[in-house]
């Protein structure tokens, strides 16, 4: 911030419980520029790339919101949204299809109703040690003057620390977004990651997913014989089971050898691309 800038600090860190090839993605649909890094072993951390909720005006707490739902649409690993705006800090946690759970923390600390429930779905979702991480979690929603509400949210941190989670220097709660920024841009492997149109998005995903286990039958050589093997098995049977008078069999016949003619045109396809 400039010496003349009086805003409260405010910041978003977008924790993902996943390598960042993985939530590279995902990252491209949230609609603003951000930062992706590395931030432990199988995390990730996002840090937006522009102010755009102090621009429309719009609450940060639902903002992040907003991009947890995106990054958790039809991915299995959780993401953890942590935000902070003056005195007031809260988080928000997804995973895949579950329900979303927030909690927001009051200027003094004080939690808000629902504290216990939110801190149980948190542990839950990213499959945290419920005696020793659960203790950890309680302390954060008990009654304590001395722990104001950006104080429980770097709690929350250190508690996540322990699953993994390593945030490089400056990436903390009660940071400003500018600060955050030039954090994240100073650590290795940091990169920036934007909407690149639908085609390269479609491209990115599809890669992502070919890099699966089964993704070599789904392009390339073996999906190729793969994909001639079930036409040909496909239309025999087929043959054979309409002569035999087995509707069945033959309907299952020329669904087999659709499959394969849908194989070698998603293989040309993608060669293509």
């Amino acid at each position: 911030m400039s010496a003349t800038d009086h805003r409260p600090a405010a910041g978003v860190l977008l924790l993902c419980r996943a390598e960042p090839d993985r939530v590279r993605p995902s990252a491209q649909f949230l609609g603003t520029p951000v930062l992706l890094a590395p931030a432990g072993e199988e995390w990730s951390v996002l840090v937006p790339g522009a102010d755009s909720w102090r621009d429309e005006g719009e609450e940060l707490s639902m903002l992040t919101t907003d991009w947890v739902h995106v990054l958790t649409g039809g991915e299995s690993w959780p993401v953890v949204g942590l935000w902070w705006e003056g005195a007031e800090a809260g988080f928000v946690v997804a995973a895949a299809f579950r329900r979303t759970v927030s909690h927001t923390w009051r200027a003094d600390g004080t939690p808000q109703p629902g504290a216990e429930e939110a801190m149980t779905a948190l542990r839950a979702r990213l499959g945290l040690d419920p005696v020793l991480d659960g203790a950890a979690l309680d302390r954060l929603t008990a009654p304590d003057p001395d722990l104001d509400a950006p104080a429980r949210a770097l709690g929350l941190v250190a508690v996540l620390a322990r699953a993994g989670l390593h945030l490089g220097t400056g990436l903390a709660p009660g940071t400003d977004a500018d600060e955050l920024r030039e954090a994240a841009a100073a650590l290795p492997a940091t990169e920036t990651v934007e909407w690149p149109g639908w085609r390269e998005a479609l491209r990115a995903g599809l890669d992502e997913s070919e890099r699966g286990a089964l993704g070599a039958w789904s392009r390339g050589p073996k999906a190729r014989v793969r994909g001639a093997a079930e036409i040909a098995a496909g239309v025999s049977v087929a043959l054979c089971a309409r002569r035999a008078g087995r509707r069945g069999w033959t309907a299952a016949g020329w669904a087999l050898a659709a499959d394969g003619v849908l194989t070698l045109a998603y293989d040309r396809w993608r060669g293509r691309m």
